[in-house]
């Protein structure tokens, strides 16, 4: 099971040191492709890449079908998720109703 923690607050400039490489082959025009993006975002390829792997990794893990919560953050969302459903008149004739693209 994979723990989820709240993301830190840090300032936009404050990163921690980096003591690890991460070596990526591309052909070349990805790495043309990346370095027009990173141009444009004004930020170097290695950061451009290292941000866009970490968005993409954070995802990725936020889809899991697994998490653990401590115990009381657990019991109100077992709380939650118990709870009868709320009629929404509103909403079950919207969902009765063809869709436009029914029409």
């Amino acid at each position: 099971m994979t723990d989820i923690k709240a993301p830190t607050t840090r300032s936009p400039t404050a990163r921690p040191p980096k003591g690890e490489r991460i070596a990526v082959r591309a052909s070349s025009a990805e790495r043309e492709l990346i370095a027009r993006a990173s141009r444009v975002s004004a930020t170097t390829m290695s950061d451009f890449v290292l941000r866009a792997s970490i968005a993409r990794a954070e995802d990725v893990l936020a889809d899991r079908r697994e998490f653990v919560l401590p115990p009381e953050e657990r019991n109100a969302f077992v709380a939650v998720l118990d709870r009868p459903p709320t009629d929404r008149p509103r909403l079950r004739r919207l969902l009765a109703e063809p869709s436009i693209l029914e029409r």
